[in-house]
Parts: structure tokens; C-alpha cells; sequence
């Protein structure tokens, strides 16, 4: 079959570059890396990203009852005594 390709710069310097190295004809070369990228398309990708929950806990005392609750707990856990609750911004 004949057919007209128009091809971008970049994969027409890789293309060339590949036929110098392998001795292939330009037919040649862009069948041999269209089966490749078109075989390659139809695999899976592989084994799928699983991710696995852990139970963390809350540390006594702490509950999911109450949000607000448990976020005014949890914010002032490490923070010094007579410390101002919110969030305090570092500018250097």
C-alpha cells in the first residue's frame, strides 16, 4: 500500500538515525517501529498499583464523633502551653 506520511522533525532524525545503525530501509524501519508501538499499545501495562489501607488508630481519648473536636485536639498536641491556637505562618 501506498501512502503519503507526513512526519515531525524530531522522529524523522530518530527514524534516520535508526536506519544508518540497523541497515534498514526507510520501508522498512517505519514498519518494524509501527508493529512495535502498535503491539506495545495493545498490552496491558502491567500489574495495577494496589494500595493497602492499615488501620492507624487514634490515640486515646480521641474520637471520630466529633470533628471539630478532634481537630482542635489534634492541632494543639504539640504545642506549648499559653501557645495561640491556629495555624502560624514562618517567614524568614
Amino acid at each position: 500500500m501506498r501512502t503519503t506520511l507526513s512526519i515531525d522533525d524530531d522522529v524523522a532524525a530518530l527514524l534516520h538515525r535508526e536506519i544508518r545503525k540497523s541497515g534498514l530501509t526507510l520501508k522498512g524501519a517505519v514498519n518494524h517501529f509501527l508493529r512495535l508501538g502498535l503491539v506495545a499499545a495493545k498490552q496491558p501495562s502491567g500489574k495495577p498499583f494496589v494500595v493497602r489501607p492499615r488501620a492507624l488508630g487514634l490515640p486515646a481519648g480521641l474520637s471520630y464523633d466529633n470533628v471539630g473536636e478532634l481537630l482542635e485536639k489534634t492541632e494543639s498536641l504539640g504545642k506549648e502551653p499559653g501557645q495561640k491556637s491556629g495555624r502560624s505562618i514562618r517567614i524568614r
